[in-house]
């Protein structure tokens, strides 16, 4: 116990050493800072936070690794008295408390000495044996259980079963090492074996109980051996002694009872923890069962069609509506479910007279795939094709709405529904060409992630997934639901397989999208989707123009994400909103014109050439304009993309007292002529313009709003 304790120790003083050489990151502006890294305790209750606030002030941050690292200095020296048991249990406990306070910076290692610690000071102070040895036992079990739950894990990915990943590693900035990714380039087959005997010795390292502790030497001496590599090639030093303070534990619980060392170990805490491992896996089987059950029953007006393919879809019709009015076919997207329409559905349903159906593609909720050849996107498109004839009535008219991938599913599927079609939205949807544009994600990983969840949930580990936070979200009655399928194997698999055959048909995409006649388009863009990716807005406006020869509109919704689009009350009732004034009868929007009368324009659009101008021939630039307190101004992120008439601008407006604020806006480049033509179309007379850009003046002029320019 005494050399668990002491190799703890090098591991805190080492932290709290590392944390007092860099005490400006905890600085204002630092990686650190407090003001920002206190944001990660909103989920934390409020005794927590204010304990963990007590002590993330700089000064008493410091204090604290001041006083930890005396105290580990302490641990190092000669002794076993009880007060040492004292001084782990302050070093497990402050580490504790101030994980939150460098929530950049911790690693593995911090968790594993805490571990140690909290057990050994708990265990030198235990008045019991007994007690000791089911604290050391304790300690020993969760060793093993990080050796193997990491190698069991890692057998899961590709990039270690067939041995990539040590050379992988190697060549990252932050954790690699020139001179060993050289090496393994040089010995690929001892490479190879390496990786594969770190494997071996993290899946089989509980196997150092086997015959009276016959290969715990070896083990932990191998193991030992893999931290040293860390701390030297990964640059991982407090791993050199952190992991290795649990190696006493394993040796003296692996011991056999006639050792001399180990006379009277209690090992009852071997048969406790062995009975609660069994009982954890049977109630995690049972949660399985039952949330499979709850994700496969549907609900009480759940319904089946089978497609041509041979699969099963359930669908739910959330309302018939008015045999004169048409049905909404809500089509979901990746990893989603058919539930993420819950707010728009509902309204829909009070607020229209339309019929609303929702349904789950093949593999997910009750939905069951009957395929048996390869999956392609074409299979997804025909499905929703056969849902729509077979479980609307061939009568009425059929709007379709997709988000995400459920987008362009709806936007092929437009052209086998033809006249049946009254229109299609489009929201934050996928475009074929995203991949090969840089403005979708084209990782490779993501299989590989998706394939990993599908496997770890087969084998019983739903009942450890943590409730997402996004599904508090939805209107309550869906969200046990939701969950439930979160938690579902076939979810994953369903998502693993689509993702696969999304990145094979978008990589092959070339050329412009097939032209829609006569079928209204809605187009409904998240905000922070095309602030992260502008090229997305342009590919979106490309959804738009395929709906040739009738009315399509493009739309952003201001602060959305991607998935809030759906699944936020605020947003959803939004796209509601757009949804249904898009669709209103024809007559309703021309009853807008009023008789001519004069109209003066108080404030002029911007405008296209002195956009043009003030780029000087590029696409992008930066331009910042002080204002005229000292240290402020705002300086603009542009992307022009003239051929669109659009101008895209990220703002980060400076403030006197440092603090910084950022927004985002899009303009429309108009010319004025254009902007009269709008005014006629609509009634009105202009009478006269008026605008805040000289026209006298050059885009960089005094005069001129910008007054500085850096291009990019």
């Amino acid at each position: 116990m005494g050399l668990s304790e002491r190799l703890a120790a090098v591991s805190s003083l080492t932290s709290s050493l590392e944390y007092l050489t860099q005490r400006k990151d905890m600085d204002k502006g630092g990686m650190n800072d407090w003001e920002v890294a206190r944001q990660y305790l909103m989920g934390a209750g409020p005794l927590t936070r204010r304990l963990v606030d007590s002590v993330s002030g700089v000064r008493t941050t410091t204090a604290l690794h001041v006083a930890r690292s005396a105290v580990s200095v302490g641990m190092l020296l000669p002794g076993n008295s009880r007060w040492r048991g004292a001084g782990s249990l302050f070093l497990g406990a402050s580490s504790a408390l101030l994980s939150p306070r460098h929530h950049y910076g911790g690693d593995g290692s911090d968790q594993v000495a805490t571990l140690v610690q909290l057990a050994t000071g708990t265990a030198r102070l235990a008045p019991s044996p007994a007690a000791k040895d089911a604290l050391l036992w304790y300690a020993a079990l969760q060793a093993n259980m990080a050796y193997a739950v990491s190698g069991w894990v890692k057998l899961f990915g590709k990039p270690w079963r067939d041995a990539t990943a040590l050379s992988g590693v190697m060549r990252t900035r932050t954790y690699g090492h020139d001179g060993m990714f050289r090496w393994t380039q040089g010995h690929p087959r001892t490479a190879k074996v390496l990786t594969h005997s770190v494997l071996a010795l993290e899946c089989l390292f509980p196997l150092a109980y086997l015959g009276g502790g016959k290969l715990t030497r070896s083990m932990i001496t191998s193991a030992a051996a893999f931290h040293v590599a860390n701390g030297y090639f990964m640059g991982l030093g407090r791993f050199v002694s952190a992991f290795p303070a649990m190696h006493p534990l394993v040796a003296y619980t692996s011991a056999p009872r006639s050792h001399p060392a180990v006379a009277g170990r209690d090992d009852r805490a071997l048969g406790t923890a062995l009975a609660l491992l069994a009982g954890g896996a049977a109630v995690a089987g049972a949660t399985a069962v039952q949330r499979c059950m709850r994700t496969t029953e549907g609900w009480h007006t759940s319904r089946v069609l089978t497609t041509r393919h041979g699969n099963r879809l359930q669908y739910e019709e959330y309302a018939p509506g008015a045999d004169d009015q048409p049905v909404v076919v809500l089509a979901s997207g990746l990893l989603s479910t058919s539930e993420h329409y819950a707010w728009i559905a509902e309204r829909l349903c009070h607020e229209t007279r339309y019929g609303v159906v929702a349904y789950a593609r093949a593999g997910y909720a009750g939905s069951r795939r009957g395929a048996t050849g390869s999956f392609r996107l074409s299979e997804s498109v025909h499905d929703l094709v056969d849902l729509v004839n077979g479980a609307v009535d061939p009568r009425r008219k059929v709007i379709l709405v997709g988000h995400s991938i459920g987008g362009e599913l709806a936007r092929r599927a437009a052209a086998h529904l033809g006249d049946r079609l009254q229109g299609v939205v489009y929201l934050d949807s996928s475009h074929p060409g995203q991949l090969n544009s840089g403005a979708g994600l084209a990782d490779k990983s993501l299989t590989g992630n998706f394939a990993a969840m599908s496997r770890a949930l087969r084998l019983g580990t739903g009942i450890l997934l943590n409730r997402p936070a996004w599904i508090n979200e939805l209107p309550f009655a869906y969200r046990n639901k939701v969950y439930a399928q979160f938690a579902d194997a076939r979810m994953w698999e369903a998502a693993r397989r689509e993702w696969k055959a999304v990145r094979a048909d978008f990589r092959s995409f070339s050329g412009e999208l097939g032209r829609i006649e006569g079928v209204p388009g809605l187009v409904i863009s998240a905000q922070q989707t095309v602030d992260r990716t502008p090229e997305q807005l342009l590919l979106h406006r490309e959804l738009a123009k395929a709906h040739a020869g009738t009315r399509a509109e493009t739309v952003v919704i201001e602060g959305a994400t991607h998935e809030t689009l759906l699944i936020n009350s605020r947003y959803a009732h939004q796209v509601t909103d757009r949804i249904i004034a898009f669709f209103r009868d024809a007559d309703s929007h021309a009853a807008a014109a009023e008789p001519t009368r004069p109209v003066t324009f108080a404030k002029k659009p911007v405008p296209l050439k002195e956009a043009l101008q003030l780029h000087e021939g590029r696409n992008r630039a930066t331009f910042f304009s002080p204002y005229p307190e000292a240290g402020t101004g705002l300086q603009s992120h542009s992307l022009l993309v003239p051929e669109e008439s659009l101008w895209h601008l990220s703002h980060i407006w400076y403030e006197a007292d440092g603090s910084t604020r950022v927004g985002t806006e899009i303009s429309r480049l108009t010319s004025p002529e254009e902007i009269d033509a709008y005014a006629r179309t609509a009634g009105l007379e202009p009478e006269n313009r008026f605008g805040d850009w000289d026209p006298e003046t050059e885009p960089h002029h005094d005069l001129s709003p910008f007054l500085k320019t850096e291009r990019e």
